[in-house]
C-alpha cells in the first residue's frame, strides 16, 4: 500500500484544493496544522485492495502557522530580529571548524542583542528624552501639546514637574514596549518550541538538519529570552539613571543620593554583565535532544532587572532642589557607541565567514559566504534607519517651530539622511538590472522560437513568454542587489558615524557655511530622509493594523514569514517563530507512524516551501524509514535559494546525502517560475533528480487540447502538467517491489556543530 503526502508551499492553500475533492477530513492535527484526506479514503487501511494500482493522497495544510489569527500581525514589530536570526544560518560549509563555527555564531548573537538594546533605546530617545525631558521641559512646546502640561514646570509645577519624576513616568513607554516583546517571544515559544520531535538517535556524519535536538530550541530560546528582556529593562534604567547620577555627582551635591547612584550604576554594570554572559556561554544543542531548562535563569534575571529598574525610578524620583532639564539627554554616546559595536561585529563576522569559505569553497554560495555577514549588517542598518527616523518624525511633531528643542542625538538624523543616497544607489542598481532583463528577454525570444519550432508564429505570444523567463532570472541576481545594498550601507553608515562624531552637528548645520550645492544636498537629504522614514512607519502602522482585521492581508503577512521564519530563533528570541519547529515534526511523526505501521511506502510531494519542509522531514526520519521514502518536488528553491544562501545545511554535500538516502527522488521546475529551479545534485550520486524544465505554457497556440490560450504558470499549478502525473508514477513504480535494491553506501559529511 502507497501513501502520498502533499505538502504546500508559500501563502498556502485549501485541503479541498490539494485533493480535489469538495469532501474531505481531517484525520490527525488541529486548527493550526493538520492532516487531512478525502471522505472516501478515511478507511483506506481497511481496504488495501482497493489502492493497489493507486496511492491513497493526504493533504498536510500548515498555512495558519504563519497566517493564522489577528495577533500575529503584531510579528511585523520583528522584522530587524527576523532579519539577523537569518545571518546566523548563513554560514559557509565548514570542515571540521567547530570553535570557528561557534565564533561565528557568538557574534551574530551579540548583533541580536544590540539591536534589543537599539530598539528600546529609541523608545527611550522618543519618550525620555524628547517628550518628558525636552518638550515637558520647554514652556513653548509644552504649551503646544496639553497633554504635556502636568509634566511641565512651567505650568502648575505639579509634582510629577520634577525631572527624575517625569523620566520615571515617561519610562512606562519603553518598559511597555519590552514586556510586550517579552510576551510575545514567551507565548510563541510556548506553542512552537515546546513541540517535541522524535526521539532518534544521532548518525554520525550526518547533516546538521538531521540532528535530534534542531528543531528543538527551547533551552536556548528561553535563555535568550531571559538575557534580552533584562538587557531591554537595563536600557531603561540606565537611560533614567544617568542624568540623575550625573546631577548628583556635582560639586557640593548631596553624599546619600550620590553614594545611591554609585551603587545603582555598579548594579547596572553587573546586570548588563550578566545579560551579555548568558548570551555568549551557551548556543545551539543539536546532537541531542535537550528538554532542560535553566528556570532560576530565565526568572531571575528578567525579575532581577525589573527590581533594578523599579528602584532607579524610585532614586530619580526623589527630590532634588535645582535639577532642571536643558539640552538632550545622553543620547549621543549610547547611539554612536551602539553603531560602533555594530560595525565591529559586522567586520568580525565578515572575516570568520571568509575563513570558512576559503577552506571549503562552494562556487554556487552567495557572495562567496559573506552573506551571513551582509545581512547582519542590513538588520542592523534597518535597526538604526528605523530608530533615527521615528525620532527624528516625533522630534518635528513636538518642535513645530523648529527652534524649542534640542532635537533627537545628531547620530539618528545622520541615520536618517542617508536613506536617499542609499535608495540612489539601489535605484542604480535596480536600472542596471532592468537592463540585463530586457537584453535578457530579447534573448529569449530567440528560445522561445526553438522551443515551438513549426507553429504559427505570434510575435506577442512569444514576447510575454521570453519576459517571463527573463524576469524568473532576476531571483538569481539578488546576491548582486544585496552586495551593492551592503556596500552603500556600510560605506554611507560610518560615514554618518564619522560626521555625527567629528561635527556634533546635524547634517544642514555641519554643510553650513560651505557651498551652496553641498548645504542644499545635505539639507534636503536630511528632510527627505526624515519623512521617507516617517511615511514608511505610517505605512507599516496602516499595514499592520490592516492586517488586524483582515485576514486576507494576514495571509499576505504570512507569505513573507514563509520565507523568513523557516529557521529556529537562535540568534534572537524577539523574532517570529519558527513554524518549522512544528511542521517539521508533524510531517516526521506522520511518516514514521505510517509506514511502521502498515509496512507500505510513501511519497512525499512538496510544493516550493513545502519542499524544503520535506527534505527537512525526510532527513529527520531513520535510515530505515527513509530508505522506504520517495521524494517528489516541483518549484522547489532548495538549491536556488537555500542551497546559496544556507550553504552549511543545504549544500551540494547535504543535497547529494538525501538524495543517496531517500528511496529515490525526483524535482520539476520551469525557466519561468521565478523561485524553483533545478537542485543540481553532483554526479556521480545516483540517478538524475532533476526533470527536464516542464513546457510553459502548456500550449503556444490554440490547439484541440488547448482551444483557448493556455496561461503562463510559472510558479503555480505543476499538478496541470502531464509530467507531474508520470513523474509521480515513477516513483511509485520504483517503491513498489518488496524487496528494495541495494543502495549505495552514504558518505560521511563533515559536520562542525
Amino acid at each position: 500500500m502507497d501513501l502520498e503526502l502533499l505538502v504546500h508551499g508559500v501563502g498556502g492553500t485549501t485541503p479541498e484544493k490539494m485533493l480535489d475533492d469538495a469532501r474531505t477530513v481531517r484525520i490527525t492535527g488541529d486548527d493550526t496544522a493538520a492532516v487531512f484526506r478525502r471522505a472516501e479514503d478515511v478507511d483506506a487501511e481497511a481496504r488495501p485492495g482497493d489502492y493497489r494500482d493507486r496511492p491513497v493522497p493526504e493533504a498536510y495544510v500548515w498555512c495558519n502557522l504563519t497566517s493564522g489569527n489577528a495577533s500575529r500581525a503584531l510579528w511585523l514589530l520583528l522584522l530587524p530580529f527576523m532579519v539577523v536570526n537569518l545571518a546566523h544560518w548563513m554560514r559557509p560549509a565548514a570542515q571540521d571548524r567547530p570553535r570557528t563555527v561557534r565564533f561565528y555564531g557568538l557574534l551574530v548573537r551579540l548583533a541580536g542583542l544590540t539591536l534589543t538594546v537599539l530598539l528600546v533605546a529609541a523608545a527611550c530617545e522618543v519618550a525620555l528624552d524628547l517628550a518628558a525631558w525636552q518638550c515637558a521641559g520647554t514652556a513653548a512646546c509644552a504649551a503646544r501639546h496639553s497633554w504635556l502640561g502636568f509634566l511641565s514646570p512651567t505650568g502648575s509645577g505639579g509634582w510629577w514637574s520634577a525631572p527624575g519624576r517625569r523620566l520615571a513616568l515617561a519610562a512606562l513607554v519603553p518598559t511597555a514596549l519590552t514586556g510586550l516583546l517579552w510576551y510575545l517571544s514567551h507565548r510563541t515559544w510556548s506553542a512552537y518550541e515546546s513541540t517535541r520531535p522524535m526521539a532518534v538517535d544521532p548518525e554520525p556524519g550526518h547533516t546538521s538538519l538531521g540532528s535530534p535536538g534542531f528543531w528543538y530550541g527551547r533551552r536556548l530560546v528561553a535563555r535568550l529570552r531571559a538575557a534580552h528582556t533584562a538587557a531591554g529593562l537595563l536600557t531603561v534604567a540606565a537611560a533614567i539613571l544617568a542624568p540623575a547620577a550625573s546631577f548628583d555627582r556635582r560639586t557640593g551635591g548631596p553624599a546619600v543620593l550620590d553614594t545611591c547612584g554609585r551603587v545603582l550604576t555598579g548594579a547596572l554594570v553587573a546586570g548588563a554583565a550578566a545579560a551579555v554572559w548568558v548570551v555568549c556561554r551557551r548556543g545551539r544543542s543539536e546532537n541531542l535532544l535537550d528538554q532542560e531548562l535553566d528556570r532560576r535563569l530565565v526568572r531571575r534575571l528578567p525579575l532581577g532587572a525589573l527590581a533594578l529598574l523599579l528602584l532607579v525610578a524610585l532614586y530619580a524620583g526623589w527630590s532634588r532642589p535645582g535639577w532642571h532639564s536643558v539640552g538632550r539627554l545622553a543620547g549621543d554616546t549610547t547611539f554612536g557607541g551602539l553603531a560602533l559595536a555594530q560595525g565591529v561585529l559586522v567586520i568580525v563576522l565578515c572575516v570568520v565567514a571568509h575563513d570558512l569559505h576559503r577552506r571549503l569553497p562552494d562556487p554556487r554560495a552567495a557572495m562567496r559566504g559573506l552573506g551571513g555577514p551582509a545581512v547582519a549588517l542590513l538588520a542592523c542598518a534597518l535597526g538604526g534607519v528605523i530608530s533615527g527616523g521615528v525620532a527624528q518624525r516625533v522630534s518635528d511633531w513636538l518642535d513645530g517651530t523648529g527652534t524649542s528643542l534640542a532635537g533627537p542625538p545628531v547620530l539618528l538624523t545622520w541615520q536618517a539622511s542617508v536613506i536617499p543616497p542609499v535608495l540612489v544607489v539601489l535605484l542604480g542598481a535596480v536600472a542596471w538590472l532592468s537592463w540585463r532583463t530586457s537584453r535578457l528577454g530579447r534573448i529569449e525570444r530567440v528560445a522561445v522560437d526553438l522551443d515551438h519550432r513549426g507553429e504559427p508564429e505570434d510575435t506577442a505570444r512569444t514576447r510575454r513568454i521570453a519576459r517571463v523567463r527573463a524576469m524568473a532570472v532576476l531571483t538569481d541576481r539578488t546576491p548582486l542587489v544585496v552586495t551593492v545594498l551592503c556596500a552603500a550601507t556600510l560605506v554611507l553608515g560610518a560615514g554618518a558615524l564619522v560626521g555625527a562624531l567629528a561635527t556634533g552637528k546635524t547634517p544642514d548645520a555641519a554643510a553650513d557655511g560651505t557651498y551652496a550645492l553641498v548645504h542644499g544636498t545635505a539639507e534636503a537629504s536630511q528632510a527627505l530622509g526624515s519623512w521617507l522614514v516617517g511615511l514608511g512607519f505610517i505605512l507599516f502602522v496602516t499595514w499592520g493594523r490592516r492586517a488586524y482585521k483582515d485576514a486576507s492581508a494576514r495571509r499576505t503577512i504570512g507569505i513573507l514569514w514563509d520565507v523568513g521564519t523557516f529557521w529556529p530563533r537562535a540568534a534572537h528570541p524577539f523574532a517570529p517563530p519558527c513554524y518549522a519547529e512544528r511542521a517539521v515534526p508533524d510531517l516526521t511523526w506522520r511518516m514514521d507512524t505510517w509506514t511502521r505501521r502498515t509496512g507500505g511506502r510513501l511519497v512525499i510531494s512538496g510544493h516550493s516551501q513545502g519542499s524544503v519542509l520535506a527534505a527537512a522531514a525526510a532527513w529527520q526520519l531513520t535510515p530505515s524509514v527513509r530508505s522506504r521514502v520517495a521524494l517528489l518536488t516541483y518549484g522547489s528553491p532548495l538549491e536556488r535559494l537555500y542551497g546559496r544562501w544556507f550553504p552549511a545545511h543545504f549544500g551540494p554535500a547535504e543535497l547529494g546525502s538525501l538524495h543517496r538516502e531517500v528511496a529515490c527522488w525526483r524535482n520539476l521546475y520551469r525557466l519561468t517560475d521565478p523561485i524553483g529551479g533545478p537542485v543540481r545534485i553532483p554526479d556521480g550520486d545516483g540517478p538524475e533528480v532533476d526533470h527536464m524544465p516542464l513546457k510553459d505554457p502548456l500550449a503556444y497556440g490554440r490547439t484541440p487540447g488547448h482551444p483557448l490560450p493556455a496561461p503562463i504558470l510559472g510558479h503555480s499549478d505543476y499538478q496541470a502538467d502531464p509530467a507531474f502525473a508520470e513523474e509521480r508514477e515513477r516513483l511509485l513504480a520504483r517503491l513498489r517491489p518488496d524487496l528494495p535494491g541495494q543502495r549505495p553506501a552514504a558518505r560521511p559529511l563533515h559536520r562542525a556543530d
